[in-house]
């Protein structure tokens, strides 16, 4: 629970800050652009000046030669002059300018951080949900008990309190001693899909693997560790249970003909007129899936792909994540793409 306030106000703290840097970004580009309308005017300045000051040297030589024109060059050069002192005012705002033309960049280079730091935690956010097994929905949580569910409401945990236990606290508070753990399935197996009846079973085999729950978790203190144990074994068999629907509408594509669930275990037909290759491929699946090497038998039906063949193949896949899927791809690969 816990952990779920901590993700919430992470949230919320991610979108305050994308908010507050797209407004520095905005005032800064702002600034940026009023900045440069500034030194395009004194550009213009500096142009007029330039001009002004050969009109002025020119003044001064007409004076030199026609002495009878000194009050239209006097004018003249007060013009010159006037307009040099504007430039040289503006010329003082340049440096200031070019003083927050210097921050802003700084600005810019702090913004430019801030969104790749930006970047980065979404990258690692990612990688948190990827790597989250997480599987459990508190339902109701009172002095007498809690209720989980897991596995689209499939599932239920019911964990029944006793009394405070000493020197002992669970969230802030004085722990509690669990009576039982009672775990109930409400699936509707007649209308379920067989993949969903097998997840099923296989979450029940753990369960009942485990023994006595209430040995293993005697106090709420173990509780998390349980619900823990509990969402990994269900995100790998979830995980199986989607694997077998992908290969149920698509498993033509991989020369495979049909997939039958019964009871633990998973029959895979295979079928390649370019191979010349039928054959049978049954897997022993457990809840220990996908980390541990599946059993498996096989059964020729035409060609010469056999146990040996397959066995080769199977030896090259290792365990791990979507190891249903990979055995599949892997024996259309390299038995079902030409004749042998």
């Amino acid at each position: 629970m816990k952990s779920c306030f901590t993700k919430e106000a992470k949230i919320l703290s991610h979108s305050e800050k994308e908010t507050l840097y797209r407004k520095l970004l905005q005032s800064a580009e702002e600034q940026y652009r009023k900045l440069q309308s500034r030194i395009e005017k004194v550009d213009e300045w500096m142009k007029e000046a330039k001009s002004s000051m050969v009109a002025l040297e020119s003044g001064t030589s007409e004076v030199r030669c026609q002495g009878g024109f000194k009050n239209q060059v006097h004018t003249q050069i007060l013009e010159g002059w006037s307009v040099f002192d504007h430039c040289t005012t503006s010329m003082r705002l340049v440096y200031p300018c070019r003083e927050v033309s210097e921050m802003d960049a700084e600005d810019e280079l702090d913004l430019a951080e801030m969104e790749k730091l930006k970047e980065t935690e979404k990258a690692c956010l990612e990688i948190l949900k990827k790597y989250d097994f997480t599987e459990w929905e508190l339902v109701e949580w009172s002095e007498q008990q809690a209720v989980f569910n897991f596995l689209y409401d499939s599932l239920t945990l019911t964990v029944v309190f006793g009394p405070q236990t000493d020197g002992e606290f669970f969230a802030a508070r004085p722990s509690r001693s669990i009576i039982s753990l009672d775990f109930e399935s409400f699936l509707d197996e007649e209308q379920a899909p067989p993949s969903s009846c097998l997840v099923q079973k296989l979450i029940f085999q753990f369960i009942e693997s485990r023994g006595s729950w209430q040995e293993k978790c005697p106090t709420l203190c173990y509780l998390p560790q349980a619900l823990f144990d509990i969402s990994l074994v269900v995100n790998r068999c979830k995980i199986l249970g989607e694997e077998l629907e992908f290969l149920r509408r698509w498993g033509a594509k991989f020369h495979l003909l049909e997939t039958d669930i019964k009871d633990t275990e998973v029959k895979l037909l295979f079928s390649s007129s370019v191979a010349f290759a039928k054959f049978e491929l049954t897997l022993a699946l457990s809840h220990d899936y996908p980390s541990a090497v599946l059993p498996f038998r096989a059964q020729t039906q035409i060609g010469n792909v056999g146990e040996k063949e397959i066995a080769a193949v199977l030896s090259r896949v290792p365990a791990g994540h979507h190891y249903l899927r990979r055995i599949v791809t892997s024996i259309h690969q390299k038995l079902l793409q030409g004749p042998r």
